[in-house]
């Protein structure tokens, strides 16, 4: 014991301003957090004692019983103190499971060295000198001394086996320990008044206080609550959009649905041009739409790759098609070669490669007044992969060379006083490269502005030898003219009526049966009455009964094996998979494009 207590009282200052520091905020509970909470009370309580032991052989002497007690409880001090901060050490060493799973066993060897220990210093008896400065020592002392040491043997040797697998700065704390035990050792020796065991043991939990996990509960609970408020906004953009997706192309359903039917009638030629502007701006509304709802999705971490198997001839033909017809009557040549030893069938996200390709030529035509477009397809094979190299290339405007970084920013439009007249949002960029990111793909972009660009696509396929599903095996779908549906008899189930009347008028070019309902509940009573459909289309939402809830309701009915398909403006990426799952045959949207209502014709009636 110190005849100088300064460095004592001087210890406990720092206890209690570390400790106010530290309690004033809530922390969360980790066995880290916990340690050094019991570690910075456990030393409070040891400084406090310290000075009482001081005063009481002091002032009472050391034959006092008061002075004899509170000197024993001073030594079950260290104790506790070096067994909590052994503790300490493994819980810093360990991950939280590997410590939760010790964490009985260290708890019963911890009781058993306190409760030993205590019972020593108990019994055992204790000495005090007061001729060059008050100190205590004997076999009491002795027992304190020999568990230290040991203790710090058993951390050193945890250092350095578990120094190179968790967070060095963590360690400091334990280093500064085992160098103070020694110096304190060392100087306690020569001089046993002199004791700086609880100062350096303040010390040590000064430097923790900076190594610790010590987040601030504040500061995460506001970050959880600005997490929350981010995700309901998230939720309730999405909501917003299905709802917007629905509501916009409801409408144009009808406006597309009827332009296309009149197209292919007989009219005058002014009318007819008038009925193709129609489409072609109905094309253009869709395309947005679809941009934007595809860009949520992306934003929101929701748009999934689903790969399968496809034919990539197919592909490519439709892609030189929609080209084709979106080139029009503008002086453009489009020129398209395909190596010949791409393989025939691949396996990937058919949708998604195709439109990544279909953004690229979209583009082309967009931007490109005369002169041509050329659309190259080639490969390279490595086993069984696939890399496909497309590129597409226009004598277009193209792009200046500090614009390029530029291109595949959301709504980003470049040069838009000399593009002002050109539609779009500047999403198809942005969506084509999040795409090709999600596909594990690339795209390089080289242009002269003025002279035309150059895009250049590399994705990875997986080669198919022989396609699970014989439908691949056809290269192109039968078309309008062969698929004759002659006394085939088809529902239309749509609580609206213009979708009734569009869906009807597009059927008629088949000559099948068609019959129409307005609502689920009439459906479920028609067919339960015996009536036979080979096909039923199907909106989802429905007032009163849903699409859905029609389904398994008509799934009830014996005997009913009737393929039925989600007709349904519900169009957000993912939708396919959600309405496949609820048992629906398969899925059309809405604004119904011929080519896909072909298809689904052809897959259930051809």
């Amino acid at each position: 014991m110190i005849s100088s207590i300064s460095f004592v009282i001087l210890s406990v200052f720092y206890n209690l301003i570390l400790s106010f520091t530290f309690f004033y905020k809530s922390h969360i509970k980790t066995p880290e957090i916990k340690c050094f909470k019991s570690l910075l009370i456990t030393n409070l309580f040891g400084l406090l004692c310290e000075i009482g032991c001081y005063l009481s052989l002091k002032y009472l002497g050391t034959e006092n019983i008061f002075s004899i007690v509170l000197n024993k409880i001073f030594l079950m001090y260290f104790v506790t103190f070096i067994i909590i901060i052994t503790n300490y050490f493994i819980s810093i060493s360990f991950n939280n499971e590997i410590y939760n799973k010790l964490k009985k066993v260290i708890f019963i060897i911890s009781r058993l060295i306190f409760v030993s220990s205590s019972l020593l210093i108990a019994l055992l008896p204790i000495g005090f000198s007061v001729e060059h400065g008050v100190y205590s020592y004997g076999p009491a002392v002795d027992i304190v001394y020999v568990l230290m040491s040991m203790i710090v043997i058993f951390n050193i040797l945890l250092f350095l086996f578990r120094f190179k697998y968790v967070n060095k700065r963590k360690f400091i704390p334990c280093i500064v320990f085992i160098v103070g035990c020694g110096v304190v050792g060392a100087i306690q020796s020569f001089y046993p008044y002199i004791t700086l065991s609880t100062p350096m043991e303040m010390f040590v939990l000064f430097i923790m206080y900076f190594t610790i996990e010590n987040p601030d509960m504040a500061m995460i609970e506001q970050l959880n609550t600005a997490r929350d408020q981010a995700e309901r906004a998230n939720n309730a953009k999405s909501e917003f959009l299905s709802s917007m997706s629905h509501e916009i192309r409801t409408p144009l359903n009808a406006i597309l649905g009827f332009s296309q039917a009149l197209a292919e009638e007989d009219l005058p030629y002014q009318a007819n041009e008038e009925v193709k502007d129609i489409v072609m701006a109905s094309e253009t509304l869709l395309e947005i739409v679809n941009g934007i709802l595809d860009i949520s999705k992306i934003e929101a971490n929701k748009l999934e790759i689903v790969n399968t198997e496809y034919n990539l001839n197919t592909m490519l033909e439709e892609l030189v098609s929609l080209t084709k017809a979106r080139i029009g009557e503008k002086p453009l040549e489009l020129k398209y070669s395909f190596s010949p030893d791409l393989p025939k069938f691949l396996y990937g996200d058919k949708v998604r490669v195709k439109q990544v390709v279909l953004n690229l030529l979209t583009n082309a035509v967009k931007y490109t007044k005369t002169g041509w477009i050329e659309f190259k397809v080639n490969c390279v094979k490595m086993d069984d992969i696939c890399r496909l190299l497309i590129s597409v290339q226009d004598t277009g405007i193209g792009i200046k060379q500090e614009s390029i970084g530029k291109l595949f920013n959301k709504f980003e439009r470049l040069d838009i006083e000399k593009n002002n007249t050109i539609e779009g949002t500047g999403l198809g960029l942005a969506i084509t490269k999040k795409l090709l990111e999600l596909m594990g793909g690339k795209i390089v972009v080289q242009s002269i502005y003025g002279e035309g660009s150059k895009f250049t696509v590399a994705i990875d396929q997986r080669i198919i030898t022989t396609p699970t599903n014989p439908v691949l095996e056809r290269t192109q779908e039968l078309s309008l003219k062969d698929l004759n549906l002659l006394n085939r008899r088809i529902l239309v189930v749509d609580d609206n009526m213009i979708n009734l009347k569009v869906a009807t008028r597009l059927l008629q070019d088949y000559h099948c049966i068609i019959d129409t309902l307005s609502s689920g509940s009439e459906c479920v009573n028609k067919i339960a009455i015996g009536a036979s459909y080979d096909l039923i289309l199907m909106d989802d939402m429905m007032p009163k009964m849903s699409g859905t809830e029609t389904l398994h309701k008509l799934q009830e009915i014996d005997g009913f094996n009737t393929p039925v398909v989600a007709l349904t403006a519900n169009a957000i990426s993912g939708m396919r998979e959600k309405y496949l799952s609820e048992g629906f045959n398969d899925y059309l949207s809405k604004p119904i494009d011929k080519t896909e209502l072909n298809k689904i014709l052809n897959k259930f009636l051809g």
